[in-house]
């Protein structure tokens, strides 16, 4: 146990240091040099560099509380939405989203190009909606699941196009919704990518 977590800790120690010389030892949204740390971008795959960026508490702590926003702390966003690096734009995308009743905000908006997957990375959350617009996947008992969000297949399920059964009881984790059907998550099961009912899995830890 002690060298699975001496691993994890050299991992996140180099991601760390990789965010700091990528940001200049600044917060990617806003510039602040303080009070930094990783910030995985859901729903984060591989918890790299290309799924994180280097953000302060203050950013996190609002990217966490929508409550709590302060929409002229967001102005920032202004710079850091030029980013050339993906979960910065990504982050830059879904917040300007949250703001977007503010003028200013739908400005900017209406400015940031993404790429179509860049695109469907930004929306994965399906933040961006309305309330009656948004696709509500849940569990066999009803919990909701986001993306991101571990399961646990409650029978066993053959998958179609290929001899593999995926046993009741595997773990899947940090799962892709569709965002058109409430019925359909992905997840990776033995290394393959596949498409799984939601009335077959359980929400976990």
């Amino acid at each position: 146990m002690p060298l699975v977590s001496h691993k994890w800790q050299n991992t996140t120690f180099m991601l760390l240091d990789d965010l700091k010389k990528r940001s200049g030892n600044c917060c990617e949204l806003c510039g602040s040099t303080t009070s930094l740390s990783i910030y995985q971008v859901p729903p984060s795959k591989v918890g790299g560099v290309d799924d994180s960026l280097l953000a302060c508490e203050t950013c996190i702590c609002q990217i966490n509380n929508p409550e709590t926003m302060d929409s002229n702390h967001w102005r920032c966003l202004n710079d850091s939405m030029w980013s050339e690096h993906l979960p910065v734009k990504v982050m830059a995308w879904r917040m300007l989203n949250r703001l977007k009743a503010e003028g200013w905000s739908l400005d900017l908006l209406n400015m940031l190009y993404l790429t179509d997957e860049e695109l469907a990375f930004a929306q994965a959350l399906n933040d961006h909606l309305e309330e009656g617009e948004k696709v509500i996947h849940k569990d066999s008992n009803g919990a909701i699941l986001s993306a991101g969000d571990n399961v646990v297949l409650i029978k066993d399920l053959k998958v179609k196009g290929s001899s593999m059964v995926a046993k009741q009881g595997t773990i899947v984790r940090k799962i892709a919704l569709d965002p058109e059907n409430a019925q359909y998550i992905e997840g990776k099961v033995e290394g393959q990518q596949i498409v799984i009912l939601t009335q077959y899995v359980k929400k976990t830890t």
